[in-house]
C-alpha cells in the first residue's frame, strides 16, 4: 500500500466520504424549515455552525501543531469518526436548533482534523512537478463529497433523518479507510516538525505565504455561500416546477459535485502546465463574472440555468487546489500542516459572514440579485 498512486487515490476517497457530513443538514433545510418553523435566517444555522466549528477546530489544531505532531492518517481517522458520530446523533435526537446547532458545530470542529490534514497527506505523496493536479483531485473530491447529501436527498426523497444517517454511515467508512489503509508519504515526513505554534502567525511575515493566503481568502468569500444557497437560488428561479426540491437537489449536485470535480481537475492540470498564478487568476475571473451574471440567468430556462451553474460550479473551486499547492511550496516545509490549517481556518471564518449575508440580501432584493455580493471576493483576490 506504499504505492504513491494508490495512496493518492485512498486519500481522495477518504475526503469524498468524510465530507458527506458537511452539508448533510443544509441539504435537508426545506424539510427542517417546515418541521421546525425556521425562517431563512434561522435556516443558515444548519451550515454556519459547521463553518464556525471548523474555524475553532482549525485554530486549535494550528496552535497545537497537531497536523505536524500526530501521525496524520490516525488524526484523519479519529476526526472523521467523530464527525460521523455527531451527525448520527443529530439524526437520532435533534428536534430543533437547540440540539442541532451544537452538534453541527462539533461536526465542523472535527472536520478541521480531516480536510487540511488530507491536504498535507496528498502533498506528502506528490512531488512538486505534479502536485497541483494531485491537489486538484483532492479538492475536487471535497466538492463531490460535500454535494453527496444533495444527491441522496434528490434521488431518494428520504426524510431528513434518513439523509443524515446515510451521510454519517458514509463518513464512518472514511474513518475505516484512513486508519487501515492510508499512510503518510516521503515528501513531508510525519512527526519531524515540532508543530511550532507561532508559525501560524509568523507565516504571514513572509511575502509568499501572505500573498497566497490573501488570494485564497477572496476565493473563500464566494465558495461556501454559493454551495450553501445554490439550491435555494434554483428553487426560487422557478425552473424546477416539477418535483421542485428533488430537481434542485440533483441540479445542485451536478453544479457543486460533478462540475466542481471537473473544475478542480482542469485547474490542477493547467497549474502544472501553464502556471499556478495564471490558472488561479483565470478561475477567479470566471467565477467573479458568474456572480455578476447570475441575475440574467435567474429567469433562464432550466437547461440554460444548469449550464450556467455548471460553469460557475467548476470555476468557483478550480483555484482552491492551486492555492493549497502554492502554499505547500512557499511555506516552511517543517510546518506545512500548520500553514495549510491556518490558511483554511481564516478562510472558513470569512465564509460564516457570507453564509449569513446571502439570505438577508435575498430577503431585501430577492434571490435574483442575492449572489451579487459574492463578486467582491474573486474581484479583490485578482492580482
Amino acid at each position: 500500500m506504499r504505492n504513491p498512486l494508490v495512496q493518492r487515490g485512498l486519500i481522495a476517497l477518504v475526503l469524498v466520504l468524510a465530507m458527506a457530513v458537511w452539508f448533510s443538514a443544509s441539504a435537508v433545510v426545506p424539510a427542517l424549515a417546515g418541521q421546525w418553523h425556521l425562517s431563512a435566517g434561522a435556516a443558515a444555522w444548519m451550515t454556519a455552525p459547521v463553518q464556525a466549528g471548523f474555524v475553532l477546530g482549525a485554530v486549535g489544531s494550528a496552535v497545537l501543531g497537531l497536523a505536524d505532531r500526530i501521525r496524520p492518517h490516525l488524526l484523519v481517522a479519529d476526526c472523521a469518526a467523530a464527525a460521523a458520530g455527531c451527525t448520527l446523533l443529530m439524526a437520532l435526537f435533534a428536534h430543533g436548533l437547540l440540539t442541532a446547532v451544537p452538534l453541527r458545530f462539533a461536526t465542523g470542529a472535527f472536520l478541521a482534523g480531516v480536510y487540511p490534514v488530507c491536504m498535507k497527506l496528498m502533498a506528502s505523496w506528490s512531488p512538486p512537478a505534479g502536485r497541483a493536479l494531485a491537489m486538484g483531485v483532492l479538492i475536487g473530491c471535497l466538492a463531490l463529497g460535500s454535494a453527496l447529501p444533495h444527491l441522496i436527498d434528490g434521488l431518494g426523497q428520504l426524510n431528513w433523518r434518513a439523509v443524515l444517517t446515510a451521510a454519517a454511515a458514509i463518513a464512518f467508512c472514511a474513518a475505516i479507510v484512513a486508519g487501515a489503509l492510508v499512510r503518510p508519504g516521503p515528501q513531508f515526513p510525519a512527526g519531524r516538525g515540532t508543530g511550532r505554534s507561532r508559525y501560524a502567525l509568523a507565516m504571514f511575515s513572509d511575502r509568499g505565504p501572505r500573498l497566497v493566503s490573501l488570494a485564497y481568502f477572496g476565493h473563500m468569500w464566494e465558495l461556501y455561500a454559493l454551495w450553501t444557497w445554490l439550491p435555494a437560488f434554483l428553487i426560487a428561479s422557478g425552473t424546477t416546477t416539477t418535483g421542485r426540491e428533488g430537481a434542485s437537489g440533483i441540479d445542485a449536485f451536478l453544479a457543486i459535485g460533478v462540475a466542481g470535480l471537473a473544475g478542480c481537475l482542469l485547474g490542477g492540470w493547467a497549474a502544472d502546465r501553464i502556471g499556478r498564478a495564471a490558472t488561479a487568476a483565470a478561475a477567479l475571473a470566471v467565477s467573479g463574472a458568474c456572480c455578476l451574471l447570475s441575475p440574467l440567468f435567474f429567469t433562464a430556462s432550466r437547461p440554460w440555468l444548469l449550464a450556467f451553474t455548471t460553469v460557475w460550479g467548476a470555476a468557483v473551486i478550480a483555484d482552491s487546489g492551486v492555492f493549497s499547492t502554492m502554499l505547500s511550496e512557499v511555506a516552511d516545509r517543517r510546518y506545512v500542516g500548520t500553514a495549510l490549517t491556518t490558511q483554511t481556518a481564516i478562510g472558513f471564518l470569512l465564509t460564516i459572514v457570507t453564509i449569513q449575508v446571502i439570505p438577508l440580501a435575498a430577503a431585501v432584493t430577492g434571490w435574483r440579485y442575492a449572489f451579487l455580493a459574492l463578486a467582491a471576493g474573486p474581484m479583490t483576490a485578482l492580482p
